[in-house]
């Protein structure tokens, strides 16, 4: 028998976490003494401790610790559990990164307010392209929505358009348009500039001409697109100051796209019409 004072040594936990599981019934000493009123446990308690703080460590309520432990899990069962776990867990991680790499972008926008000069901007037509497209949906223009869901787009066009043997002649660009259930959604059409001589129309892949854009306010964006919200806000500010109205999402063209997504040059085209 060891005394409460030497279980909780060995189990490595508190004396006073050793009386509360034993308060709601979760680890029971072996011996209580009628007139003391002193615990004391058997050494083999210790294997349902370690169960005990091992499910506690993972994230279980004690009650579903208790609940666990009726159904006597194995150690192999314990370890799915901790794969389990620990995937939840690195999930948690990357979302909560995420979220904190766009506060930051946030704040770099906020900084950079007042920055931006109109000489930045350039009112121009854009001229009607063909390119091989695909399309997609995103939950909303929120970059968290928008980026699960462009990133592979563009992945599968390369695919199919190499596969389909066509030249890519010119930048690619992205594009945007309300859903058409009105909930909010986005659909998301990622396309390559191919050669006018590519028939539209065609059986493997989706070739089709971009419309025309008679009037478009642009500008164009370097750096990550992490940080293209200030460039966003910029045609924003433009187009309220002097007289027009936005007719549509911005269309993204992709000049330069290194590996380094730092040297990214983007040109953001928002279609407009004057007030």
């Amino acid at each position: 028998m060891l005394n409460i004072g030497d279980f909780a040594v060995h189990g490595r936990v508190s004396v006073r976490m050793l009386r509360h599981y034993d308060a709601i019934g979760l680890l029971t000493p072996a011996r209580v003494d009628p007139a003391t009123g002193y615990r004391s446990y058997e050494a083999v308690q210790l294997a349902r401790l370690n169960r005990v703080i091992a499910l506690k460590e993972l994230g279980f309520t004690l009650q579903q610790v208790r609940a666990v432990l009726d159904e006597h899990p194995d150690p192999a069962e314990l370890r799915g559990m901790l794969r389990l776990r620990r995937a939840q867990l690195a999930e948690a991680i990357a979302a909560d990164e995420q979220r904190l790499a766009r506060v930051e972008a946030r704040l770099r926008t906020i900084e950079s307010e007042g920055n931006m000069f109109e000489h930045d901007v350039v009112v121009k037509p854009v001229p009607s392209v063909r390119v091989a497209q695909l399309s997609g949906v995103a939950a909303s223009y929120a970059p968290e929505d928008i980026t699960p869901v462009i990133g592979p787009l563009f992945d599968e066009l390369c695919r199919r358009v190499e596969q389909a043997g066509i030249e890519v002649v010119g930048p690619s660009v992205a594009r945007y348009e309300d859903g058409p259930e009105g909930d909010g959604s986005v659909v998301v059409r990622v396309a390559l500039q191919v050669a006018p001589s590519v028939r539209a129309g065609r059986d493997d892949i989706e070739v089709v001409d971009l419309a025309p854009i008679e009037e478009a306010v642009t500008i164009v964006h370097r750096g990550s697109m992490d940080d293209a919200m200030g460039s966003f806000q910029a045609l924003a500010r433009y187009i309220d100051q002097n007289g027009y109205r936005s007719t549509g999402y911005a269309r993204e063209r992709y000049l330069e796209t290194p590996a380094d997504r730092s040297g990214w040059v983007v040109e953001f085209q928002e279609p407009v019409v004057r007030r």
